[in-house]
């Protein structure tokens, strides 16, 4: 591992099945506003109920816009692995590899996650590398956590291996 931090990022397939899960959701709770408001609307004997093809687009448009998106910032959201630490996520503060006291995989739901345990007793879940089923399947999982306990191992014992 060199001065270039390594980084770790959700797959394509990841990121794409997150935006829709997201856009699902989000599309579910437009469609209960709507509906709301629609049935408040008829109870207050207001026309404007929304169209079919309006309620169409309710349903189909936020998945594909979910998916798109999810696709396309997914990947943002990197774990990075360097000399000093590890950082996770975007906007998170580096951990020195001091602090690491375990770093190992563990079934969390449905996926196998990376957990990092830390002195003091905290656990830091990895947004990536993860595991899952169909859409969340990381065909690399085993070798990103090999690389992961390499360089946390490799640090731990004071030396580096490149």
């Amino acid at each position: 591992m060199g001065d270039e931090p390594t980084r770790f990022r959700p797959t394509w397939p990841q990121a794409a099945a997150r935006g829709l899960v997201l856009g699902v959701l989000a599309g579910a709770v437009l469609l209960l506003v709507t509906g709301a408001v629609a049935v408040l609307g008829a109870a207050l004997h207001r026309p404007g109920a929304p169209s079919p093809d309006a309620w169409a687009a309710l349903v189909a448009v936020p998945p594909l816009l979910g998916t798109a998106l999810g696709a396309a910032l997914g990947r943002w959201h990197a774990v990075e692995v360097d000399a000093y630490g590890i950082r996770v996520g975007p906007f998170a503060t580096r951990e020195p590899w001091a602090r690491v006291v375990d770093l190992r995989a563990e079934r969390r739901h449905s996926r196998t996650v990376v957990a990092v345990y830390l002195d003091g007793g905290t656990t830091v879940q990895l947004g990536a590398p993860y595991d899952g089923g169909l859409l969340e399947a990381d065909p690399e999982f085993e070798r990103k956590l090999f690389a992961l306990s390499t360089a946390w191992r490799s640090h731990r014992i004071g030396r580096t291996i490149r």
